[in-house]
């Protein structure tokens, strides 16, 4: 599967606070949160960010909190994946819990520009900035983690596999 999105670009550190800010986290409203994503760390960005778009950073994304509300922002606003340098643990694990594809390519924030397209290939790991044509790889996704994203996240890949269960 391969993800094509145009860029948002963060810096290092970004935490889950920059992600989705605490005064919204009286709602578990996913709507509500997209509304609000990234905004302490670009005022801009909720009324701006389209569909299908991609977001990269610099190390230790995800940082701070284990709160899931985090990931859940993002994929509720339209991104498609997260690119960084690095992730905190916690956040890459929610991110394929929600089915949010997240990548680790360390040199592609330094090298790209907010408003660049990119594309990035789940089952090679081949990511490439098809604005520059500049090629990068990282390691693909396995297939059960493309599993969970397939079908939105891990609440939902069980649900299926236990009406199948049912079944037989």
């Amino acid at each position: 599967m391969k993800i094509r999105g145009r860029v948002w670009k963060f810096g290092d550190n970004i935490d889950t606070d920059a992600i989705i800010p605490a005064r919204y986290l009286n709602t578990s409203d996913e709507k509500e949160l997209a509304k609000h994503v990234m905004e302490d760390a670009d005022r801009d960005f909720p009324s701006k960010v389209k569909p299908g778009d991609i977001i990269i950073a610099g190390k230790n994304f995800g940082c701070g909190s284990s709160r899931e509300h985090a990931p859940i922002a993002i994929k509720a606003a339209g991104i498609k994946a997260v690119v960084a340098k690095s992730f905190a643990r916690i956040f890459f694990r929610n991110s394929f819990n929600i089915g949010l594809p997240i990548f680790e390519v360390p040199d592609l924030i330094d090298e790209t520009k907010k408003g660049d397209e990119i594309e990035i290939d789940m089952n090679t790991g081949e990511v490439i900035n098809l604005t520059t044509g500049k090629k990068y790889t990282t390691k693909p996704i396995p297939s059960f983690m493309q599993e969970l994203i397939n079908f939105g996240g891990l609440v939902e890949w069980t649900k299926n596999r236990l009406s199948k269960e049912v079944i037989r």
